[in-house]
């Protein structure tokens, strides 16, 4: 195997995100959670910039054992000394020294030549050293940088004593070809590059941040820097989560190219990056989103169900989540509704199954997700219908504040079609006038509860009513996105028991 250290950033670059500022106490929290997930190398902070960050810096390397805590400095002398002041009680430690050496920002930025920038990262390599033999130097925005001064800068870094030489695509702007052949050049034509560890740092305003860190590692890259769950400046940074499971996931395509990330701990390092920092992760996130092992197409479904790896490259299990989910929806298949129902503790007959499918795919058309407290509610009414002497074939309510409610309802009885229109209070009042009126039952409603089944303002609503009739009560229920239609379900359920008993009684059951 061929190690790719990982120097995880979130805590200096990711930190940077607009709105993404943490405390002391929350860095050090997130600190202790990527030496879980077992990074090689924490960028803690940028210690010159407030006592804040000196502060965090310096806590993390004096709690945090068995991983580089890095700080990270301009070439100036001042910066340098308060990184070495904030690392120096690390177990392991190290200076990160950044300086641009594209012409753009050499003209319009640093007001500096090539031959004082050259001057000054050697400095300040020789002063860093002074406080540790670990140092990084960052040649920023080095991938619109002169090759040929490229090379030059890393070989005299190198011999002033810098261990590693970052690569950054500080502005996101290469792409894999040609970010794979820099790193080409520079392992080809920079002599005492064998004496270094060349690392890349890879920013996405193109979407290309992990594409391009992995061709940099194809062609000798040994250290990877990103962030978790990708946050960072402007587009953010290359993902940790991503890079580590393509290298996890590809081992022939990478030569064995691997990470001693601890992968089981990804997820739960995602959550808690997102919770602290307020950043969301969206939920068609690779590998942490909440839709990456979902699966809702019915083709899809089926497949998986008969052999997982039909739809799954990776186990949810490898980076933490603990199962797949089969999103019911109106893509679904019968295979996954079926299983979902013997999850639930429901095996049925195909007959039942194929009724609650058909109501199942009615309910998925009007709403987004269709929960487990949706298809319970669904099963339950179809297992308890009774149809044989009144069902609901139409209903229609206007209502208003300046008009009087008023429901149009259309029915069969005994299977004969009846309609009638009938005003009252409200529009469940005027609906039930319309029902009792149509079957010409005097039951009275000694009770009516509504409730939500799930979240959201396309949540089933679940009725229950309680009806009376000649000394005999009974309960009915109905849902519906629709509370009026849910309403009228629940009353005719009750209605048609009632007649259920009454039928009892006349043969003498």
């Amino acid at each position: 195997m061929r190690l790719i250290k990982v120097f995880d950033t979130t805590l200096r670059d990711g930190e940077q995100s607009p709105g993404a500022t943490m405390n002391v106490e929350e860095k050090l929290q997130i600190a202790r959670q990527l030496k879980r997930l077992n990074v090689d190398v924490i960028e803690a902070g940028f210690p010159i910039a407030s006592q804040g960050d000196f502060e965090a810096v310096r806590l993390i390397a004096n709690e945090i054992d068995g991983v580089t805590v890095a700080g990270l400095a301009r070439t100036r002398f001042e910066d340098i000394d308060r990184v070495g002041e904030a690392i120096k009680s690390a177990e392991s430690g190290r200076v990160h020294i950044f300086l641009a050496t594209s012409d753009i920002h050499l003209k319009y930025k640093l007001k500096m030549d090539r031959e004082q920038v050259l001057e000054s990262a050697v400095k300040a390599v020789l002063h860093a050293r002074k406080y540790t033999d670990d140092v990084e130097f960052s040649a920023e925005d080095a991938t619109r940088s002169d090759r040929d001064f490229l090379c030059r800068i890393t070989e005299e870094v190198i011999k002033a004593g810098a261990t590693t030489v970052n690569i950054p695509d500080t502005v996101g702007y290469t792409i894999p070809l040609e970010y794979s052949e820099l790193i080409d050049y520079l392992m080809n034509n920079v002599p005492n590059i064998d004496k270094c560890v060349i690392s890349v740092h890879c920013h996405n305003d193109l979407g290309l941040a992990v594409a391009n860190s992995l061709a940099a590692i194809l062609k000798g890259a040994g250290q990877v820097e990103c962030t978790v769950n990708g946050i960072g400046e402007r587009a953010g940074n290359a993902s940790l989560e991503e890079i580590v499971m393509v290298l996890k996931t590809r081992p022939g395509i990478f030569s064995g190219a691997d990470t001693r990330i601890t992968t089981r701990e990804i997820y739960k390092t995602s959550r808690m990056v997102s919770k602290i920092t307020g950043m969301m992760v969206q939920p068609n996130k690779a590998i942490v989103g909440d839709n990456a092992f979902a699966h809702e197409a019915g083709i899809h479904q089926d497949g998986y169900l008969k052999e997982r790896s039909t739809y799954e490259i990776l186990k949810p299990q490898d980076v933490g989540i603990p199962a797949s989910k089969l999103v019911l929806g109106k893509h679904s298949g019968r295979h996954a509704f079926k299983e979902r129902l013997k999850e639930l503790g429901y095996d049925l007959g195909d007959d039942d199954v194929n009724k609650t499918f058909d109501k199942f795919k009615s309910l998925a058309d009007q709403k987004k997700y269709v929960f487990d407290e949706d298809i319970e509610t669904l099963l339950t009414q179809e297992l308890s219908d009774i149809c044989d002497v009144y069902c609901l074939t139409f209903l229609f309510v206007a209502s208003g504040t300046n008009q009087r409610p008023t429901a149009h309802v259309r029915m069969t009885v005994n299977g004969e079609d009846r309609e009638l229109t009938h005003s009252g209070d409200g529009p469940v009042d005027a609906t039930y006038n319309a029902i009792a009126a149509i079957t010409k039952t005097k039951s009275q409603l000694s009770k009516y509860e509504v409730k939500s089944i799930t979240g959201g303002t396309d949540a089933l609503g679940d009725v229950v009513v309680t009806l009376e009739e000649g000394g005999r009560t009974e309960r009915g229920t109905g849902s519906d996105t629709d509370i009026i239609i849910a309403s009228a379900k629940a009353y005719i359920n009750a209605l048609n028991k009632l007649e259920g008993k009454k039928r009892a009684v006349e043969k003498g059951i």
